[in-house]
Parts: structure tokens; C-alpha cells; sequence
């Protein structure tokens, strides 16, 4: 009498769809996860217990020595109202800005003041506090 089974099974398992979904799974999150564009100048930025990630659109930013940059292009306070209204032309308008911790206020209140005038809306960058 012959008991043994006609089929075997393998018990080998094979590992090739399981990375399979692994990487579609890795290329899924690194594709819906948020880009951070950094600028490209070095500002000592100030800190804050709350910083919030905003999609920038137009940033603005303000050295120690008070430069002013809008999209690392280096402009004049005065021409700061006239680049910011060519950079809105028919977009929704938001403005980030992004100052030297040693900038005085009133220079960062008078950019938010011709950014607001504009219609944008402004946020300030800041580092997260530790």
C-alpha cells in the first residue's frame, strides 16, 4: 500500500511580491509627501513652538545687513511693490517671509504692509524650537 501523497507542496515562500508592494509603497509616500523649498540665502531665522509648513509662492527675504530678495533676485525697498505686484500677475498671492532674527520689526511690518495691500497673504518663516 502506497500512502504517500500524489502532489507535494513546497513550503518555500517567495519573497519577490512582497518587495514588490514594499517599493510601490515607498514611492506612494515619497511622492504625496510635502517638498519644502528652502531658500537659498542663510538667515539666522527666528524660532517659534509652532511652525507650520505653508507652500510658498513668493518668498521674501531680509538679511541682516537689510537686503531684500524676492526669489533670491536682489531688489530696492523701493522696488519691493512693484516685483511683488509682477510676481501676483493673476495668481493667488502669498508672500513668506524669511528674516534675519536681528531685523528690526518695523523693516518686516513694511513688507507684510505691501504684501497685504496686494491682497497676498503673508506668514513668517521661523526654525522650530528645540
Amino acid at each position: 500500500m502506497n500512502l504517500k501523497p500524489k502532489h507535494k507542496v513546497e513550503a518555500a515562500f517567495s519573497m519577490s511580491s512582497m518587495t514588490d508592494v514594499i517599493f510601490l509603497l515607498l514611492i506612494f509616500f515619497m511622492l504625496t509627501s510635502s517638498f519644502i523649498t528652502p531658500s537659498g540665502l542663510s538667515v539666522n531665522l527666528p524660532s517659534s513652538k509652532s511652525s507650520e509648513i505653508v507652500m510658498q509662492k513668493v518668498s521674501v527675504t531680509i538679511t541682516k545687513d537689510l537686503k531684500y530678495f524676492v526669489n533670491d533676485k536682489k531688489v530696492g525697498v523701493n522696488e519691493l511693490e512693484g516685483v511683488l505686484r509682477n510676481e501676483f500677475a493673476g495668481k493667488e498671492g502669498v508672500v513668506v517671509l524669511h528674516c534675519d532674527s536681528k531685523v528690526p520689526v518695523e523693516n518686516v511690518v513694511k513688507v507684510a504692509g505691501i504684501a497685504t495691500a496686494l491682497e497676498a497673504k503673508v506668514s513668517i518663516a521661523t526654525k522650530p524650537d528645540k
